[in-house]
């Protein structure tokens, strides 16, 4: 697909150059033979799957420029670490790294900054992490994860959660020539089905035609279940009075519903 012209960084991203596998493998050999024209010839020609990449940023505040820089670092750092005796495409193993890049630029730079202290935290349970899965052969629990810190269960699952980033629902996690599958429909809220959603919404319109009592004797008696009794000491009238303002409240619910 043939990108619009879109200057970023002073490139003009339409002109961008694609890498073949084929020359990509060819490259490679010339770069970790220590070949320094072939390294920036492979630096330039990845500069498309660092586009790629940022796009999927777009829309965060962030200037695109900002994005392409930082991308460009995780890219040399890809090519810095990937082993050619892993058989796999480089691609597959720089877009991961491009992508944590950019994530800790905008972890770093936002507004809401998680402190030090719990950052080093997170970055400490992440090492655990890995130590632990290649010692168990599985991905460790959080209590494993504490207990191999010499922390609480609470401090690694706060400091965990702390540099997570946040994502939208309208975030497309996979597209083939079809349409795209988002996060949201992923996403299935057990306890609250269409049928209790709507019957919640009728609820609260006939509550909202009571009186301020009979709306206090309503909640009180199915929303707290509170007996008449109960309900009579709390407002301060009798029971027969309760029942009789119960009723009437019922009534105008029904009417409503």
């Amino acid at each position: 697909m043939a990108l619009n012209k879109v200057e970023i960084c002073g490139l003009d991203t339409s002109k961008l150059p694609m890498m073949t596998q084929t020359r990509s493998r060819a490259l490679l050999l010339q770069v970790k033979a220590g070949d320094e024209q072939a390294r920036e010839t492979f630096i330039r020609e990845n500069l498309r799957l660092v586009l790629s990449v940022i796009q999927r940023f777009a829309g965060r505040g962030e200037q695109m420029d900002d994005l392409f820089q930082v991308g460009c670092i995780g890219l040399i750092k890809a090519l810095d670490n990937f082993d050619l005796s892993h058989n796999v495409r480089f691609s597959t193993y720089a877009v991961p790294m491009i992508i944590g890049e950019v994530r800790r630029h905008l972890r770093d730079n936002n507004a809401l900054r998680v402190s030090r202290s719990i950052r080093d935290t997170a970055y400490k349970a992440l090492q655990a992490r890995t130590v632990l899965t290649e010692r168990l052969g599985r991905e460790p629990t959080i209590s494993e994860i504490a207990k191999e810190m010499d922390v609480t269960e609470e401090d690694v699952t706060f400091a965990m959660d702390a540099i997570q980033d946040p994502v939208s629902l309208f975030e497309p996690i996979y597209q083939d020539d079809g349409d795209a599958i988002y996060v949201m429909d992923q996403v299935r809220d057990d306890k609250n089905t269409d049928e209790q959603w709507l019957t919640r919404i009728l609820v609260d319109g006939g509550m909202g035609k009571l009186t301020e009592r009979e709306k206090r004797i309503i909640e009180l008696r199915f929303f707290h279940g509170r007996t008449q009794i109960e309900v009579a000491e709390d407002i301060g009238i009798s029971q027969a009075q309760v029942s009789r303002l119960e009723k009437s409240a019922l009534r105008q619910m029904r009417k409503y519903v």
